[in-house]
């Protein structure tokens, strides 16, 4: 088996080829008329939850944001450095996307921090940040399960945006909850009828 260096670089020659080395080529395409991307995905830094290969996208498909545990900050207006919303900003006021999907996903590292109660001199940042959906009131011990309450608690974030929350009430936006099962490699969907996740495919 190649080592994992050799294989990106292996990779890259292939994504050369496929996408990049023809006259019509679709990195052309878009160099010439830019991205429009019509969804935007927040996911997790975890190296098992690529949106792109999971959902087989070609470049220009998917506006991505990633960062620990698939984390919506809430609307602070500040001189502080806000990336995650920086990038929410670009997507849905620069570029218009019509669908934002939460990413979430099983055995996430940052929700185990949660459950783990690790404190901040455990880390540098990442208690402080995933303390941003650290639930008030009892928090399931279960970590798949808190990550799946973490996306509603995302989902509350991304409507302090005032820009979010017009676009949601004009229809001109629209939201979806999605969480991955590593082991099976399936997405589930929350479905607000039926206050549960069901397979995406049976939606």
């Amino acid at each position: 088996m190649l080592n994992s260096f050799t294989k990106i670089l292996s990779g890259y020659q292939l994504f050369r080829k496929k996408y990049a080395l023809s006259d019509n080529s679709v990195m052309q395409y878009l160099s010439n008329y830019g991205q429009k991307p019509q969804i935007m995905v927040v996911s997790c830094c975890d190296s098992r939850v690529d949106p792109a290969l999971i959902l087989q996208c070609d470049p220009g498909d998917l506006f991505v944001v990633r960062n620990v545990a698939n984390i919506i900050p809430p609307y602070e207006k500040d001189e502080a450095h806000h990336g995650t919303s920086a990038a929410l900003e670009f997507g849905i006021c620069f570029l218009k996307v019509k669908h934002l999907i939460l990413l979430g996903h099983s055995q996430c590292g940052g929700i185990q921090v949660l459950c783990d109660h690790q404190d901040s001199n455990s880390n540098d940042f990442i208690t402080n940040w995933v303390s941003l959906i650290k639930t008030q009131h009892k928090a399931p011990q279960d970590a798949d399960d808190y990550a799946k309450l973490a996306l509603h608690h995302s989902l509350q974030n991304c409507l302090t945006f005032p820009w979010i929350k017009e676009k949601v009430t004009q229809q001109e936006l629209t939201i979806h909850l999605w969480f991955f099962d590593v082991k099976k490699g399936q997405i589930f969907t929350y479905s607000d009828a039926q206050q549960e996740y069901q397979p995406l495919e049976s939606v």
